[in-house]
């Protein structure tokens, strides 16, 4: 019998941290304490995971810069977004946001960018769109200094972006 070339299926938090370990993500583990990952799935081809995507509750009560409307209530982050190989990302976020998204309850996902480090294309190709701006404080329990990053969103109707009032970030 032959197995599927690619699946996109759940996979434990421990899995998940130990392939962000290995694939070097930036952003390392999910450290987030009561925030952590509510999904975590991978992408695998040929049995072997080549792409990652997991999904948390907002550290948070609301969104920054600007995007008070967006709460725990109605919004999920995209926490991690991670691949192997370069080109597994858009269909991992793809198939993130076609498979497992609308299955979570929330009306909106969004996932912070590093404003330094990605030029926001996986996102932009993908249909999500860019925000806000938001630039964190230093990590309490690390030490580690914030992150300058913009605020990519999805949501089947885009036009509430049109629609929502926003102090400057």
């Amino acid at each position: 019998m032959m197995f599927p070339v690619a699946t996109f299926d759940s996979i434990t938090l421990a899995r998940a941290q130990a392939l962000l370990i290995a694939w070097g993500h930036r952003m390392g583990p999910l450290e987030r304490g009561n925030s952590a990952a509510l999904h975590c799935h991978a992408l695998f081809v040929h049995g072997e995971p080549v792409a990652l995507a997991t999904s948390s509750s907002l550290i948070r009560e609301h969104v920054g810069g600007g995007l008070d409307f967006l709460t725990r209530a109605n919004t999920i982050e995209l926490s991690r977004l991670c691949a192997r190989e370069p080109w597994a990302c858009r269909v991992a976020l793809r198939l993130w946001r076609e498979a497992v998204f609308p299955g979570t309850g929330y009306d909106v996902a969004i996932s912070y960018q590093d404003a330094g480090l990605h030029t926001g294309n996986t996102y932009r190709f993908d249909g999500w769109k860019r925000v806000a701006f938001s630039s964190s404080g230093t990590d309490s329990r690390t030490g580690r200094r914030g992150r300058r990053k913009w605020i990519w969103a999805w949501t089947r109707d885009q036009s509430i972006w049109n629609e929502q009032p926003r102090r400057a970030a």
